[in-house]
Formats: structure tokens, sequence, C-alpha cells
């Protein structure tokens, strides 16, 4: 069931966001080549406790037998994992490396949600492309994020300009709604048809994320069930917001 939120209920998004975007600052000055994905993970729960916050994702659980909870306050992927990925003192990023961050912090109940894709040192022309590339799907997709218009055209928007720039978009993974819980309705895929889907109602709070792959779009699951990587080994970035839908123009709640 889709939920609009009450103006209380979105003082308590905005929260819950802002720590979200404390993090991603963060880490933004703290990233370096040498540093162990475990870090950036220690970082990133530090800095949500301190703000009063707790990591969502820390012991989420998917409910497949077999699947442990996740372990870890944010899900950190590099170079060809495109989501999902878990930290460990073991992976240390390196020069050159595109790095992955999704953080859920969860305040006074509700729960804020983004990711970034930082590039480490001086990295490739074709890895900073398809950083910026996916960062920009987003802001494609938002501009017809508004009253009226319809969740495939969000969508559609998004996998038109990533297929306009020659890579694919994740299809098995979507954005979502969210609020009291992480993965709300709608599911918002990141291709589609103009015109489909959910009518946008003010006071939905939405999370918005391209995934996006240089390569092919066929991906593989490992077998610690979580960490999701590009069947060519290609390289993936990902790009997310929670944003709520307004009268107007939508507002970026995790960019401040």
């Amino acid at each position: 069931m889709v939920t609009i939120k009450s103006k209380k209920e979105i003082g308590y998004m905005r929260e819950a966001c802002k720590v979200v975007d404390a993090v991603y600052k963060k880490i933004e000055k703290e990233i370096k080549a040498g540093m162990s994905t475990w870090d950036i993970d220690q970082i990133a729960e530090k800095e949500m406790v301190r703000l009063g916050a707790i990591p969502a994702e820390k012991g989420y659980r998917i409910g497949i037998p077999g699947v442990p909870d996740y372990p870890a306050a944010t899900c950190i992927s590099v170079n060809d994992e495109v989501i999902h990925g878990i930290p460990s003192k073991d992976r240390i990023i390196k020069e050159g490396d595109i790095v992955s961050v999704d953080t859920v912090a969860l305040k006074n109940g509700f729960n804020g949600d983004a990711a970034r894709t930082f590039m480490i040192g001086k990295v490739s022309n074709e890895a900073k492309r398809l950083v910026e590339v996916t960062k920009q799907a987003f802001f494609e997709g938002i501009k017809y994020a508004k009253k009226g218009n319809r969740i495939g055209d969000v969508s559609h928007a998004i996998g038109e300009y990533v297929y306009s720039k020659g890579y694919s978009v994740v299809k098995e993974f979507q954005g979502h709604g969210i609020g009291k819980e992480m993965h709300e309705d709608p599911g918002i895929p990141n291709y589609g048809r103009a015109g489909r889907g959910l009518r946008l109602e003010p006071g939905m709070t939405l999370a918005i994320e391209p995934m996006v792959i240089e390569g092919r779009e066929d991906i593989i699951e490992l077998d610690d069930g979580w960490t999701i990587i590009t069947q060519d080994g290609s390289l993936a970035a990902h790009y997310e917001n929670t944003i709520l839908i307004t009268e107007k123009e939508p507002e970026i709640l995790t960019l401040l």
C-alpha cells in the first residue's frame, strides 16, 4: 500500500534524510585509497549513531532460507559490484576504483535512503563518464516526479537517458517508496513506458535509484546471498536520493 505522509511524518523523514546527507559529506572527506570497505562502513555507522539514528541496513532480513541477515551498516560495492556489497576488512580500495555506498538511516521511526558512487583518486575517463551519467539519470527522472504524472514517466526518463549514452540499466532491482519501512510501495523501475503506473500525489516519499552498468545488463548474485555483480565484469555505478512529491517541483530530502 502506498502511504501519503502527513506534515508531521514528512518532518520525521526530513530528519532521517538529513542524517544520510551528513554521512555522505563525512565519507566524501575521508574516503581514500588504502582504506578497507569496512573502514568506510564504520565511518558511516559512527556518524549515524552520533546524529541519533540507527543504521537500518544492519540486521536487515529478506527472509530467504540460507541468506543471513545483512551484517553491516551500509552496502559498499566496488567496480563491477552493482549493489549490496558487504563491507570487509580485507577489501582494500585502490586508486582508480569507483565505490558505491548505499546508506539507510532510521530516526524517529522513519527512514532516509540514498546512494553515492565515489571516484577514488584519478579514475579512467570511462569510469568517470559512467558515474556522471548515473547521477544525471536520477535528475532526468525526477523532472517527471510531479503531481499528476505517473511512475512510468519517471522510469521511462531514466531508462531512455541511460540507453542514449550507451549503457544498461539493472532490471531486477528498482527504486521504491520509503517511510516507516525501508521498502514500501510503489516499486520504481529504471526503465519502462511513459504514462503507465501509479499516479503521483503530494505527500509521497520515494527512493529513486538508477543502477547503471557499463556493459550488458546481465547480473549475478554471489554466494553470500547479497552481493550483485555484473556478469561481464564491466563497471557499475549507483546514485539514489529520497524525494518528496509536492504540489510543485519534487523536493530532494537527502541532498542538502
